[in-house]
């Protein structure tokens, strides 16, 4: 009942956001020009240019591969310890040019940047992924403690806005996070997978409903890959079949960090 009903607030939410297009003024997130789009073509152009699906990268995490790499498809760490989650697919790296839009609607709750990040996304991510077949698109959870603080939870105002087919439920309710203290930002791979453990749980009202299903996550920054792993491992002991991962920005390998300074 759910799903029909999201439909009509779908409809409303696509009619209200065309009408702010074409009444309020907007900024392109990336150069801060005056106009019309939320991305400009110029920008968008430089954009598609530097896209992450420009590169060779792991079918399962999203990483850019190297090397020998590169005939498997997969990284030497996704062969050697196979995540939970099936595939990634992610628009950009993370210190590239959607990095300070995406910086300032977490930490300067300009709420505008996730309409312009969810542009970016609807233009640039191919036909291909925005058609998969899945029956849910979930937001990785803020815990209630941060999400008071903040306001709203980045990563599900930019997937209610991406276009994908309407098959899809887009529920922000269905994962749900118990709150942490310890700041991870700057924690090594080994702490990040140890702290981030049975940190997520089901809401019990929809744990019969993902039985055999596809689960696409969405979230904002993919680094580790420990948040996602750990959903994707609670996810299919709820009796999930297959997991995705769409990420809006990925962290390179570091060796290739410098690259791009």
């Amino acid at each position: 009942m759910a799903q029909y009903t999201q439909r009509p607030m779908r409809l409303f939410e696509n009619f209200f956001q065309t009408i702010c297009s074409h009444v309020l003024p907007s900024a392109c997130i990336i150069c801060g020009a005056f106009q019309q789009r939320t991305l400009c073509v110029a920008c968008s152009a430089l954009l598609d240019s530097d896209q992450l699906s420009n590169y060779e990268c792991c079918k399962q995490c999203g990483l850019t591969l190297v090397g020998n790499e590169i005939a498997d498809q997969r990284c030497q760490e996704c062969l050697n310890n196979p995540p939970y989650f099936d595939e990634t697919y992610c628009l950009d790296r993370y210190d590239g040019r959607l990095q300070t839009a995406l910086h300032q609607l977490k930490y300067q709750r300009r709420l505008a940047c996730a309409h312009g990040l969810a542009s970016a996304w609807n233009q640039l991510i191919s036909e291909d992924i925005k058609q998969m077949q899945a029956d849910y698109l979930l937001p990785v959870p803020l815990s209630q403690e941060k999400l008071c603080a903040r306001g709203f939870n980045q990563s599900w105002e930019v997937a209610r806005r991406i276009r994908c087919t309407n098959t899809v439920n887009k529920n922000p309710h269905v994962l749900l996070r118990h709150h942490h203290t310890q700041h991870q930002a700057h924690e090594n791979r080994a702490n990040r997978y140890k702290a981030i453990q049975h940190m997520f749980y089901i809401n019990p009202k929809y744990s019969e409903c993902l039985e055999s299903a596809t689960i696409i996550v969405f979230d904002d920054v993919m680094t580790s890959g420990a948040t996602l792993n750990e959903i994707a491992r609670i996810l299919k002991d709820n009796g999930v079949s297959r997991v995705i991962n769409w990420v809006l920005l990925r962290t390179l390998r570091p060796s290739q960090r410098s690259e791009h300074v």
